[in-house]
């Protein structure tokens, strides 16, 4: 298995930028495709980013395309999440999470992904 741990959250006005990361322990980093979530206060967890490996592809969230970039380092067992021109509606508990290579083709699920971090809060103010 593999424990993910967040980083990097905290408060910063709308048109701010902030870097999530997310450094996973355990078992190779490189047998697993990880993915990040968010949840707002009242909302269910949603899809933001997932990396598929080894090819690195990434896909987004409409909501986040064109402003949220995620990046992997296998060297250092780490993802990243840098956000950009961030908005009030980004506001949210951002998760990590990880899924073995292969299986489902569903990546945007969070029944899809075993693991997953504590969480981390970013706040947009306003």
């Amino acid at each position: 298995q593999v424990q993910p741990v967040e980083s990097g959250g905290g408060l910063v006005q709308a048109g701010g930028s902030l870097r999530l990361s997310c450094a996973a322990s355990g078992r190779t980093f490189s047998y697993f495709t990880m993915a990040w979530f968010r949840q707002a206060p009242g909302k269910e967890r949603e899809f933001v980013a997932v990396m598929w490996w080894p090819s690195g592809t990434t896909d987004y969230a409409d909501s986040v395309k064109g402003r949220f970039t995620m990046s992997r380092d296998n060297a250092k067992s780490t993802v990243y999440l840098q956000m950009n021109s961030l908005k009030p509606e980004d506001t949210a508990v951002y998760y990590c999470a990880a899924r073995l290579l292969g299986g489902s083709n569903n990546f945007y699920s969070t029944s899809e992904y075993s693991y997953w971090g504590q969480g981390t809060q970013v706040t947009v103010s306003s």
